[in-house]
């Protein structure tokens, strides 16, 4: 469904764009077809400059997170333009089913890897991770979670069914890799299962998940989108079922040049191993060094532990 949706967007803003351009061109206007034509096909980016220009300065003032210089703000734009115009413009929609999951290749004793995604988003998000898997000879399975616009708890199925083949597959449970609100449909995983989860996955890794809500899901829709808000009735009812015992099996990826997770600090999980990364945005934190360089320590030297 998520990707029908954004086959359906980029079509429709490169119809728009080609008639403006055709139109404007028709009639001899050369300059205001080509501007318009640009600033059409690149909505996106413009959109994204609020959010790094305007909503990160405002809502992150006062945060715990260190501020980020505009320099930051600027490369972190850029870097994430160019990153959701490949993830939103071609790999979720045109090529969210162009890498099967591993599972079928797996070798007894070499754990695997669950990868979970976010909010309106589905496994292509992961495409840049599954050949780096393969060659490094780690399983993986990624999950579709549908439909997009569902309670977080309505993943949890999902998740489960995708942690229980993974163990099938290579007899170690896995570890979990969650972006946005991945991290949370997995705590809310974790809440279906108290007595057992803590023995079911290895380790969990969440990348830029909003773990105390997101001013930003004031602007979008859906249960889930209202159960990400600050302060949500939700998150509050999901932070009172938690123990320090049950986040320390969570590492949190986070950044101060986040545009959908803000203020900063919300992605950080108390009693988690919080980690902050220096300028990276939400889409491209998936793809930071440092989260794939923790995931192959923990997938590789303790494959036998």
């Amino acid at each position: 469904m998520v990707a029908r949706l954004q086959r359906t967007t980029v079509f429709l803003l490169w119809t728009v764009s080609l008639l403006w351009f055709g139109t404007q061109a028709i009639e001899g206007h050369w300059v205001a077809a080509i501007i318009g034509g640009l600033l059409l096909m690149n909505l996106q980016q413009l959109l994204l400059a609020v959010e790094f220009f305007i909503l990160i300065p405002l809502v992150n003032r006062g945060d715990a997170a260190p501020r980020p210089t505009f320099l930051q703000l600027l490369c972190a734009w850029w870097r994430e333009s160019l990153t959701a115009h490949h993830v939103f413009g071609w790999q979720q929609p045109f090529r969210s089913r162009a890498h099967a999951d591993t599972l079928d290749a797996a070798v007894p004793g070499q754990r695997a890897v669950v990868l979970v995604h976010g909010f309106f988003c589905n496994r292509g998000v992961w495409n840049r991770w599954v050949p780096a898997l393969r060659a490094a000879g780690v399983p993986h399975i990624a999950p579709v979670m549908e439909p997009p616009f569902a309670g977080i708890d309505s993943n949890v199925a999902t998740i489960d069914d995708a942690i229980v083949r993974a163990t099938q597959a290579t007899g170690l449970p896995p570890l979990v890799v969650c972006h946005s609100m991945g991290g949370l449909a997995l705590r809310a995983w974790w809440r279906a299962h108290p007595a057992s989860a803590a023995s079911r996955v290895h380790s969990v890794i969440t990348i830029a998940s909003p773990h105390q809500g997101t001013f930003t899901a004031q602007l979008a829709h859906g249960d889930n989108a209202r159960q990400m808000r600050r302060n949500s009735a939700w998150l509050r009812a999901l932070a009172d079922d938690e123990s320090d015992g049950r986040r320390r099996h969570f590492t949190c990826f986070y950044s101060h040049c986040d545009n959908i997770v803000m203020p900063a600090s919300t992605a950080v999980l108390p009693g988690a191993d919080n980690r902050h990364i220096d300028g990276m945005p939400h889409i491209a934190l998936v793809y930071s060094p440092e989260v794939w360089a923790e995931v192959l320590r923990r997938v590789k030297p303790r494959a036998s532990s």
